[in-house]
């Protein structure tokens, strides 16, 4: 989830603290008015489905908003709006059965024409959404993308009010995971038309249909709030009343929080994890996010292979991971993050492990200095793109102390740019960047979410790395393989390896964020891919 979930290197810290002012004096009964305190790490970017971009965008759509399904523990999926499914025997044909009752937050029932609907404005090029190639596999989905075809011919179309017929023309082995994506959520039409351009774009251009309501954020704020939606189909299993969210770019301000009993839960900077990590509550939350280096390849410098590799070559991602990321930070062996997928019982990142990734000063100067020469330039200077969160900093300013002490300060002059999460994206999607400490989450667990990001056409291949090779590889992975499980996978460990060698990006470290959780906070699930934080059951006991 950075978007396809496209991601910033700091959009999954966050911190969490619970306001226990109406407990039971029982010991283990339940708060009546149950309040959520949540502190994110960084400001959201959208609340609409069909632009939101980024994880933390992406987990307020998936509390207040609801698709098909939920992704449940482990992202499971769990029943959402649709009450059954049927699947041909062919696997190109998706019957949903809509549940009656669920309602919008405006009166509206939820119907299968909002499904239609929504799918066919995220998919029609004017609405410029990023995330329009999942839609690849959905009949005619990649005529209408490339303009070939009307929007109205998409493979989705209402059967009455409660039947819901999606026709696919190929298999996808992760599609009902796709289905408890944010993007996949129905829209209500009159609301889309109402306020026109500033839908989703502050908690009062929208409709909700989830557990929670938003309220309170104006598009550029620092704080809102989520209240328990009474007209959710389920609300009997909602046992918080609210949620109140604040930005803190600050782990050190989480934690004060926590420490001054304002908080009961808060992310943890290097330095605290080392000293927090015995006590009570102290938990690592594994996540499927991937943070790496993007080079601008329309750059004559970063189109060059042995200068891209050199980069590479110059970090030290043991000592990144141990002394500036610190507890449970993982170092990579390739693109797909550890533990997010397996094939008979072996994970992926061990399988498309190469030694590409490993640490060499002397070669590293050794291919600096050779691909210097092929682009005709003695030193090279550019500037590192990042976000403005304390982490963030710390990891540019290591990567900019790293390359200069390996290459040459005499050689190489890199210039950092921390800027905002929303400033960082865009700049990013607009190419205008030199290379960029981008990151990204699953949106579903599987490797393809993370592999068919740099295939040549894709939107968030920012960067615009290209190679027929792994082109093929990854189509094939998604069309013809689909019914081979066990070519499929080869496949894409086999296109890991090619972008691994080729360093079409250069991955620095797979974030897992140490936290420490008050044990009062009971029933919070945690994925490592789509909507990491599912809030629906949460709540808060004595």
């Amino acid at each position: 989830m950075t978007a396809k979930k496209t991601v910033s290197i700091a959009a999954t810290l966050i911190a969490i603290s619970l306001s226990l002012a109406a407990c039971s004096s029982k010991s283990g009964s339940k708060n009546d008015q149950q309040v959520l305190n949540w502190s994110e790490a960084t400001e959201l970017s959208s609340i609409d489905p069909s632009k939101a971009t980024d994880s933390e965008s992406f987990d307020m759509l998936g509390n207040s908003m609801e698709g098909l399904y939920r992704l449940g523990k482990n992202s499971k999926v769990e029943p959402g709006i649709a009450r059954s499914t049927k699947i041909s025997k062919n696997k190109l044909h998706y019957t949903f059965t809509l549940r009656k009752g669920a309602k919008w937050s405006n009166g509206d029932e939820v119907t299968a024409k909002d499904f239609v609907y929504s799918w066919k404005r995220t998919i029609d090029p004017k609405t410029g959404s990023s995330y329009s190639y999942l839609f690849d596999g959905v009949a005619n989905s990649n005529d209408i993308i490339n303009g070939k075809k009307s929007p109205t011919t998409l493979g989705i179309k209402a059967d009455g009010k409660y039947k819901l017929s999606v026709t696919l023309d190929k298999q996808v082995p992760y599609f009902k995971l796709l289905m408890g994506f944010p993007v996949f959520f129905p829209q209500n039409e009159k609301t889309v038309k109402k306020y026109g351009s500033n839908y989703g774009t502050e908690s009062k251009y929208m409709v909700y249909n989830g557990p929670f309501v938003m309220k309170n954020w104006t598009g550029s704020n620092l704080s809102w709030k989520f209240k328990k939606n009474n007209d959710y189909w389920d609300k009997k299993n909602v046992k918080l009343s609210g949620i109140n969210f604040k930005v803190n770019k600050s782990p050190s301000t989480a934690y004060n929080l926590y420490q001054s009993g304002k908080s009961d839960m808060s992310q943890l900077s290097t330095e605290q994890a080392r000293q927090l990590n015995k006590k009570p509550g102290f938990t690592v939350e594994k996540s499927g996010q991937m943070t790496y280096l993007e080079f601008n390849q329309k750059q004559a410098a970063f189109k060059n292979t042995k200068i891209r590799q050199a980069l590479s070559l110059a970090i030290n991602r043991k000592q990144l991971a141990g002394k500036i990321m610190g507890e449970g930070t993982e170092i990579p062996t390739g693109i797909v993050p550890n533990g997010l997928a397996k094939n008979n019982g072996t994970d992926f990142s061990k399988e498309a492990k190469t030694d590409d990734l490993r640490y060499s000063e002397s070669e590293a100067k050794r291919l600096f200095n050779e691909g210097l020469a092929e682009i005709g330039q003695s030193k090279l200077r550019f500037t590192l793109l990042g976000a403005d969160t304390d982490q963030s900093k710390d990891v540019t300013a290591y990567i900019q102390s790293q390359l200069e002490q390996h290459l040459g300060s005499n050689k190489i002059r890199v210039d950092v740019s921390n800027v905002p999460l929303k400033t960082r994206l865009s700049r990013s999607r607009a190419g205008n960047f030199d290379v960029v400490a981008a990151n990204w989450v699953a949106d579903y667990t599987d490797p393809i979410s993370f592999m068919e990001l740099f295939t040549t056409s894709n939107e968030y291949n920012d960067g615009s790395w290209s190679n027929s090779q792994y082109d093929e590889l990854i189509k094939a992975a998604k069309t013809t393989d689909a019914a081979d499980p066990d070519k499929r996978w080869n496949d894409m460990v086999k296109a890991s390896k090619i972008l691994s060698k080729d360093m079409g990006v250069s991955p620095l470290y797979q974030q897992n964020s140490p936290e420490m959780i008050r044990p009062k906070v009971k029933g919070l699930i945690v994925n490592s891919a789509g909507v990491m934080y599912n809030y629906k059951n949460v709540h808060i006991e004595e």
